[in-house]
């Protein structure tokens, strides 16, 4: 145990450098990206500007705080130098780095310029709508991956698996997206039927509603968008579970137990199930980051989600250089604990792992 301790206090101490070297990266590459924030209010200015929701609609015009479109013109030096000190940009590339160093380091990521809001206030804001995307996939991608992929390596060579296999291999080929568009024609006020909403997470009247009702409200509108990304992820897990089930069927261990008289049952529950299921669980931490980040925002973008996903993409289309470096610096650490998480958990279900001897 004292070894699982001293190995997670190793990787914990790795992952300073490592988070500095991606902010640092991410930094550098931000300050040669043309159309910075003060370029982008002179592009609204004179109604040029595009942002995400923009992009979604197909609209380009640009609206003032009462609704209104804002005035076409350009900002003057004085208007410039002002902005320039408000976002800092007055100071130079050296000061601003460090500092950004020191804020982070205390998990100050600053304010949105855009959105003037708390960078940590929006992520907060914008989780719910991902981790139940992610959990909800997650936990539905292993229920039906692992007993299909244990059947199949069962009956490997059999109808069953080549049948599955084919279903399988459209998971593969087709993006999770592209069944979200199928699915909202098919069932979501398309041309066929419309028995589930298309857009948000829950319905406008849903402050007037009973528990029970919430509860099913949220299960009617997440049903959609959780299946388009299920479809689109079963397929890595299924064949990890099938190839691991196979692998250890073939050992000498498994042919001893049948030789002693186990049931089929009894060795494959007894002894490979255990066994093979080794790497697929420790798995679970990473696969969930995976979804969380990876596979939401078209999903978001098609279902009107406002998640993650969509917060990251407007603020990539706005030059929102602290919602772009926070929500970064917080993915990074998010992915780098989970990968740890990951390695404890394969350790505590195979007693077998030695952290003395394992590489960082």
């Amino acid at each position: 145990m004292s070894s699982m301790w001293a190995y997670i206090a190793r990787r914990l101490l790795l992952m300073v450098p490592t988070l500095i070297g991606i902010v640092t990266i991410s930094f550098v590459i931000i300050q040669f990206v043309p159309g910075g924030p003060i370029d982008q209010i002179q592009a609204r200015m004179a109604g040029t500007a595009v942002d995400a929701t923009a992009v979604i609609s197909g609209s380009t015009a640009t609206e003032g705080p009462s609704g209104g479109l804002i005035p076409t013109g350009e900002l003057d030096p004085d208007q410039i130098k002002a902005l320039e000190v408000q976002y800092g940009f007055d100071k130079p590339v050296h000061v601003r780095y460090f500092k950004m160093l020191w804020d982070f380091a205390r998990f100050d990521f600053g304010t949105s310029f855009f959105k003037d809001k708390p960078v940590l206030t929006l992520i907060a804001e914008k989780m719910p709508v991902s981790v139940s995307l992610g959990l909800w996939t997650t936990l539905l991608t292993y229920l039906i991956a692992i007993p299909l992929g244990i059947r199949k390596a069962v009956r490997a060579g059999t109808v069953f698996d080549g049948w599955t296999s084919f279903f399988v291999t459209l998971g593969y080929a087709i993006p999770g997206f592209l069944f979200a568009v199928l699915l909202v024609v098919l069932f979501a006020g398309g041309n066929v039927w419309n028995i589930f909403p298309s857009r948000g997470l829950t319905s406008d009247d849903w402050d007037e509603l009973s528990l029970l009702g919430k509860v099913g409200d949220y299960f009617w509108h997440i049903t959609l968008p959780v299946t388009a990304m299920v479809i689109g992820a079963f397929a890595n897990l299924t064949m990890l579970t099938k190839n691991s089930i196979l692998d250890e069927i073939n050992k000498q261990y498994v042919l001893t137990a049948r030789a002693k008289g186990l049931s089929e049952r009894g060795v494959l529950y007894g002894h490979v199930f255990r066994n093979g299921m080794l790497i697929v669980i420790a798995g679970f931490p990473a696969a969930f980051v995976s979804v969380l980040f990876s596979s939401s925002l078209l999903i978001e973008v098609i279902f009107s989600l406002d998640g993650l996903g969509l917060l990251g993409f407007e603020a990539t289309l706005n030059r929102d250089f602290p919602l772009m470096l926070g929500t970064l610096f917080f993915f990074s650490l998010l992915g780098l604990l989970t990968n740890l998480l990951g390695d404890v958990t394969y350790a505590l279900v195979d007693p077998r792992i030695d952290f003395e001897r394992r590489d960082l």
